[in-house]
């Protein structure tokens, strides 16, 4: 755990000595800002965060592979990686440092626009049961995007593969729908339990916020459901189970 926890911290001390976290939490902000405004605008518009989580959960398909291509290909490019692998370092408390820096990073970003929910209380009556579930749903959403992307960043050495490899998995996997919708019977019922996000518009201000599909939807309406929680929780496991058999096989090359 020591090990890990100093591998957080330096990964964490890297992110802000560099302009890569301030210009991808200015973006997260501006477009989380502007789902929102869009989506509370309405004379007759709810007074909830839907179209905050609607603009988080499209900024991170591209915000998380941005925030996680350097982590290990950049050890590899360096040199570095060599070092840390024949060091007493174990693979997992290698992935798990780099996850967990980049977790921080994310939950700090979210913390930097929940000035949202303090305008929502202070212009209406939100339910908090929603808000809540949101806000928690988005944790979940963030850690499988994030282990995604740090496995996209371990195959290979170059930080635009990275980029370019996660956002392609997690675009697949949010589009996924719109393939299940061409199926019929069971192969559409599969590919719908594969799908990472919500369906939503982006730019039909009529419906602006999460739709009614997706693993996210549940946690956008208010609604806990402890399937869509294993999902999220089994993604993440799952992709950074991969990083770190991507790491032993080249410890062995």
């Amino acid at each position: 755990m020591r090990f890990i926890t100093v591998i957080a911290i330096k990964e964490i001390r890297t992110y802000f000595a560099s302009p890569m976290a301030y210009v991808v939490s200015a973006a997260f902000l501006a477009i989380t800002g502007f789902f929102f405004v869009a989506s509370v605008s309405d004379a007759f518009a709810e007074a909830s965060i839907r179209g905050y989580l609607a603009g988080a959960i499209f900024f991170m398909i591209f915000m998380s592979p941005a925030l996680t291509m350097r982590l290990i290909a950049e050890e590899q490019k360096l040199g570095t990686l060599e070092l840390l692998l024949t060091s007493p370092l174990r693979e997992f408390e290698i992935v798990m440092g780099k996850f967990i820096a980049s977790f921080v990073m994310t939950m700090i970003m979210v913390v930097l626009s929940l000035y949202f929910v303090l305008v929502l209380f202070v212009y209406g009556d939100p339910d908090i049961g929603p808000l809540l579930s949101g806000l928690g749903g988005l944790m979940l959403y963030a850690a499988a995007t994030l282990s995604v992307g740090l496995f996209a960043s371990a195959l290979s050495s170059n930080q635009i593969v990275g980029l370019v490899v996660g956002s392609g998995i997690l675009t697949a996997l949010t589009i996924i729908d719109f393939v299940s919708a061409r199926l019929s019977g069971v192969g559409s019922q599969i590919l719908d339990a594969f799908q990472l996000g919500a369906s939503f518009s982006v730019f039909d201000l009529d419906s602006f916020g999460v739709a009614e599909g997706g693993h996210f939807a549940d946690f956008a309406r208010g609604i806990v459901s402890m399937t869509d929680i294993a999902y999220y929780l089994s993604l993440t496991a799952v992709f950074l189970l991969l990083t770190v058999l991507v790491l032993e096989a080249r410890r062995w090359r």
